[in-house]
């Protein structure tokens, strides 16, 4: 089964500050501040949530197609990727424009400061999925993540024209966008992804309730946190899947993704539903464990014996035969 993620590629530079921002602001000049802060460390991570998914897969072995804009200083990224099993060949490279970047400065009160600086993924818009497709043999299925709005918004109108499945991920984009541009990216989807809030701000925002929603898609899968995932589907009973038990909470920065990554390649596999929820649990306990969202190893015999603590021996028996 070949799945292409499409969505953000995106480095993070993360600075510390080990005083508070608070102490430098005097209170009768904010409207003409000037600071630069003297910070101890810089932490530069890889990131965005196409490339992130794409990582989660490629360990799993299931080679995601990655879908998505960057710029002239992708090359080392991209053998990163095609390093750990993911297939970059169809990354627009701008000829004008750096990858995508969050800069962020962080104090000691963990109060932060921080700018997101677009860049190619602004260019996301000018690929043609019948393009990606015809370099790889056909696509099976497409998960639309959070990019550049004009390009899922492509991406989504194509996938109907062209007959390909397709899955709805809003994620960070959907604060910015409207109810009409939610009700198009989500009319048809073989699977709408979200958490609990975005679930409810689907709702508020499309003026659609839980039942409408999902007479529209096939599958609405809803993230919970410690608690799990949800998948529902109309005149099914429901599934629920809880989390394995976490050694740590390190970082959750990057969990949502790796969800989606390990029940991404349950699908390829051709597992159940409820077995790929598993999976994407497992996935995102081990990230969870981790700072950074692609900092994290996936040992075979490690991540059999916890997921069958987690989910027991018939379970495991079933994923261990298609975990790489």
């Amino acid at each position: 089964m070949r799945i292409a993620v499409t969505g953000s590629i995106a480095t993070d530079h993360l600075m510390t500050f080990p005083g508070r921002f608070a102490d430098q602001l005097v209170a009768d000049q904010l409207h003409t501040v000037s600071l630069s802060f003297l910070v101890d460390n810089l932490d530069v991570r890889r990131g965005g949530v196409a490339a992130n998914i794409c990582f989660g897969m490629g360990l799993l072995g299931t080679k995601p197609i990655l879908v998505g804009a960057a710029g002239a200083d992708f090359d080392e990224y991209r053998a990163w990727l095609d390093r750990h099993g993911v297939e970059t060949g169809s990354v627009r490279i701008s000829e004008v424009l750096h990858t995508a970047r969050f800069v962020c400065t962080t104090d000691a009160d963990h109060n932060q400061i921080g700018s997101f600086y677009t860049g190619a993924m602004s260019e996301a818009r000018l690929i043609e999925l019948k393009n990606v497709a015809d370099r790889v043999g056909g696509l099976d299925l497409v998960s639309i993540g959070a990019d550049d709005p004009e390009a899922m918004l492509r991406h989504t109108e194509e996938c109907r024209s062209r007959n390909i499945p397709f899955a709805a991920d809003f994620s960070q984009q959907i604060a910015r966008m409207d109810g009409e541009e939610i009700r198009i990216l989500l009319d048809g989807a073989t699977y709408l992804f979200s958490n609990e809030y975005e679930k409810g701000l689907i709702e508020s925002k499309t003026g659609w309730s839980d039942e409408e929603i999902l007479a529209k898609v096939g599958h609405r899968v809803t993230t919970l946190g410690a608690r799990g995932v949800r998948i529902e589907r109309v005149g099914e009973p429901v599934i629920e899947v809880g989390c394995p038990e976490e050694d740590t909470k390190a970082d959750p920065t990057g969990v949502g993704d790796a969800f989606r990554a390990g029940f991404l390649s349950g699908l390829a596999w051709g597992v159940g539903l409820e077995r790929a929820a598993q999976v994407g649990c497992m996935l995102a306990t081990l990230v969870i464990e981790t700072v950074g969202t692609q900092e994290y190893t996936l040992r075979r015999t490690h991540f059999m014996d916890r997921f069958t603590k987690a989910y027991g021996h018939e379970a495991a028996a079933e994923v261990r035969q298609h975990l790489a």
